[in-house]
């Protein structure tokens, strides 16, 4: 599998599982299936509910953790350090591990910078091999790289065919911060699979619409991590590595964006109150 080199020399698959919205009771199962079919980088958050089932999946799978990629991620903390400091060994602890390979700020709201102090710890600590954020806009993203010591390895941002985000993806490669898409499939809306355009790509290559997706991420050097529960989806996602769009089929794809979120705007004032007002229980 390919892999990105990210911005303090850690290498990272460029093609992942993740489990947001797998319930704690099917989490294992999809991991373990996952981890079968050869994926290796894992995503995850706290506010998932599902780290101890990923942390189970990994210690009964017997793959090496060294060929594993594992990410969680920090949800909105009170004021302080130590409060990122706590959470961070509670998801270490439900994952059953002694370190994690990414560790990422899981939206941009209260005290990002405290927080970011305390991943700054973390990474300098080994605990973290990389330290990122997510759902970043790029004044935030400007603000949090040039104003301390540790530039984030990753912005984890919704990206899809509807919302390419390209000026974005070319101000964070240009910062050095490399773009992973949650959100690749949009979760089917705007009838994205069956859409005439990306099935009739499909066609030409033989390929589903979700394998033109995620071979238009990666050749755009996207980190992509679709989620599904379906054995046989896990395979067809990773079977992506042996065919290439060419430039009038990204032409055609690029078409398609509609410059807007397919879920929700970050800077929508109830958005922001309410993410900023829920606590993990």
């Amino acid at each position: 599998m390919d892999h990105v080199t990210l911005n303090n020399g850690v290498t990272m698959p460029i093609l992942g599982f993740g489990v947001y919205q797998v319930g704690p009771e099917e989490t294992h199962a999809a991991v373990a299936a996952a981890l079968d079919a050869g994926y290796r980088l894992l995503d995850t958050a706290a506010a998932y509910g599902n780290e101890e089932a990923v942390g189970a999946a990994i210690a009964a799978s017997g793959v090496p953790r060294e060929e594993l990629f594992v990410t969680t991620t920090l949800w909105v903390q009170d004021a302080g350090e130590e409060h990122t400091l706590r959470a961070f060994d509670a998801s270490l602890t439900k994952l059953g591990l002694d370190h994690v390979d990414l560790y990422l700020i899981h939206q941009p709201f209260g005290d990002y910078y405290s927080e970011w102090r305390a991943m700054e710890k973390i990474h300098a600590q080994g605990r973290a091999r990389a330290i990122g954020v997510s759902n970043f806009s790029a004044a935030r993203l400007l603000d949090l790289a040039l104003n301390n010591e540790v530039v984030p390895a990753v912005n984890q941002i919704e990206t899809n065919p509807f919302h390419q985000r390209t000026e974005y993806h070319e101000l964070l490669r240009s910062e050095g911060v490399q773009i992973e898409s949650w959100g690749p499939f949009a979760e089917g809306r705007n009838g994205m699979f069956a859409n005439p355009h990306l099935t009739e790509i499909g066609a030409a290559h033989g390929k589903s619409v979700a394998q033109v997706v995620l071979r238009w991420l990666l050749q755009r050097g996207v980190v992509a991590i679709p989620k599904t529960v379906s054995p046989e989806r896990m395979a067809q996602n990773l079977d992506v590595f042996d065919f290439v769009l060419s430039d009038a089929d990204m032409a055609r794809i690029a078409t398609l964006d509609e410059g807007g979120s397919q879920f929700f705007d970050h800077d929508d004032p109830e958005m922001v109150r309410r993410l900023s007002t829920h606590r993990l229980g």
